[in-house]
């Protein structure tokens, strides 16, 4: 069912879930879960720069590349979250270097899809088929299709938002939701998108003086972010409720954008990974006692050039950084092949060479959260077999 009073594009604020539930305006109707362990999956859309979010500080040659970006080491005033000597986390992730610490949090360094584009698009609809060309569904709606069958006769996919994001589309059937509103986007969520693109010097007049214009103050677009019900930590809250429910859903995605950063980046960076972080720590919040039959996985379409360009930011790159959370990870280390940052050794002089399929780390991540061997891994990302799945993702 969607939601008649929003119009929100797959690339905006939109959260989906694959579930065993219907959830309406004005109601809600509950299938029982046929499995108790959940897995969840983050699209950070605009291609995050995981060398600024993962910190390779101990390799001689980033200083050079990347002087004007860095933060300080572990340790000193304002410096990087030590992640064991070689990496450190961007210091606005204190929630997620709580969970590194705690073993609950895999940080994954170059990596990257099976594919070789730098087209925001192209690349973001291959991340979500699982593959280098285009497929009839997305990869986690092919994993659905694999679990057990929900009992109630419902759907067994819901997206809270009025459009299905490409990762949920194909054969499992799929609902839809969003926050009830008043016939029309209230306020608030005028003001995350004004928020969203406010440094950008483009983008970012360009809304404010389209909003002015349809009569919105200052005072009515400065809506705090803890109310703002369409702010990706709230909707990561909301969305941990849902799975922890003994009869709710057992797959889900979510969206956070901003991570286009071709200007500023240092200045811009850091209030997204802020968001990002403050939405893992309502994500687990929302599933108490669920936490522990929980694995996240967050991905983004590709990385960012290791060279800063002229205004301060980064260009479409190609090997870039994910994120593995969960109560039963094997986390507080990080997972990487590094390949070095020495001109030779860089993807066409220019990018953080990947040594990791992206489909290989969900491929441990499924067969180790739902026992899906490998014929059914070859089902849920077709053509490969070169990409073999990464073993002992979890604790056992």
């Amino acid at each position: 069912m969607s939601h008649p009073s929003m119009r929100l594009s797959r690339r905006s604020a939109l959260l989906g879930l694959t579930t065993a539930f219907t959830l309406g305006r004005a109601s809600l109707a509950l299938a029982n879960a046929a499995t108790e362990q959940r897995f969840v999956v983050v699209i950070l859309r605009g291609a995050l720069d995981g060398m600024a979010a993962v910190v390779p500080y101990g390799d001689s040659a980033l200083t050079e590349l990347r002087g004007s970006l860095l933060l300080p080491e572990p340790g000193r005033d304002g410096g990087l979250l030590d992640l064991g000597g070689f990496y450190g986390l961007h210091p606005a992730m204190p929630a997620m270097h709580q969970m590194y610490t705690q073993g609950q949090m895999l940080p994954v360094h170059a990596v990257a899809g099976p594919y070789r584009v730098r087209s925001h698009f192209e690349a973001q609809d291959y991340l979500e088929y699982g593959s280098n060309h285009a497929l009839t569904s997305g990869w986690l709606n092919r994993a659905a299709t694999l679990l057990p069958a929900t009992r109630g006769g419902t759907e067994t996919a819901l997206a809270v938002g009025t459009s299905i994001p490409l990762l949920l589309r194909g054969q499992a059937p799929v609902g839809s939701w969003l926050p009830k509103t008043n016939g029309r986007p209230e306020p608030e969520l005028y003001s995350r998108m004004l928020a969203i693109h406010q440094k950008d010097p483009i983008t970012g007049p360009a809304v404010a003086n389209g909003l002015k214009e349809r009569g919105f103050t200052e005072a009515t677009l400065s809506t705090p972010e803890a109310g703002n019900r369409y702010a990706f930590p709230a909707l990561c809250a909301s969305a941990g409720k849902l799975l922890a429910a003994a009869d709710g859903p057992r797959l889900a995605a979510l969206e956070i954008g901003g991570w286009d950063t071709h200007a500023a980046q240092k200045n811009r960076i850091g209030g997204t990974l802020k968001q990002l972080d403050d939405g893992m720590a309502s994500l687990k919040a929302g599933l108490g006692d669920a936490w522990p039959k929980t694995v996240v996985m967050i991905m983004t379409e590709f990385g960012r050039t290791v060279r800063v360009n002229g205004t301060g930011g980064t260009d479409h790159g190609t090997g870039a950084a994910a994120f593995v959370l969960g109560g039963k990870i094997a986390g507080g280390k990080v997972l990487a092949n590094w390949p070095g940052l020495a001109t030779h050794n860089l993807f066409e002089n220019r990018d953080l060479q990947p040594t990791l399929d992206l489909r290989s780390l969900a491929k441990g991540l499924l067969a180790s959260q739902f026992n899906l061997d490998a014929r059914a891994q070859s089902t849920v990302f077709p053509d490969s077999a070169h990409a073999s799945a990464v073993p002992g993702l979890l604790r056992v």
